[in-house]
């Protein structure tokens, strides 16, 4: 499935439309997971904010499959951006939404 352009949210005097409604329940169902959650809050506090699938297995003590699967389930909906570097593949927050992801965290 691949990522779909954003649409823009209604100003908060009008109801939900159907199209905003659809792309926030993805984006729900894409982090309405514990450890989709805790992987955003692991690149959030990452230093340079990106991690490797490696660094985010070691840190959960999860096997690299199983944070993948995850990864990419958040790299479909826009959430993460992921970038190959030689043999490894970078992951961090889409500059579009770090602010929503910041604020969902706090």
């Amino acid at each position: 499935m691949a990522a779909t352009a954003r649409r823009e949210p209604p100003p908060r005097d009008e109801p939900l439309g159907r199209g905003a409604a659809e792309d926030l329940a993805r984006t729900l169902r894409a982090i309405a997971d514990p450890t989709r959650l805790q992987v955003l809050s692991i690149i959030l506090g990452a230093e340079n904010g990106e991690a490797t699938v490696g660094e985010l297995a070691s840190a959960l003590g999860f096997s690299q499959p199983t944070v993948t699967h995850h990864l990419r389930i958040m790299v479909e909906d826009g959430l993460l951006v992921r970038e190959p570097r030689g043999r490894q593949v970078w992951h961090s927050i889409a500059p579009d939404r770090r602010t929503a992801i910041l604020d969902l965290l706090r």
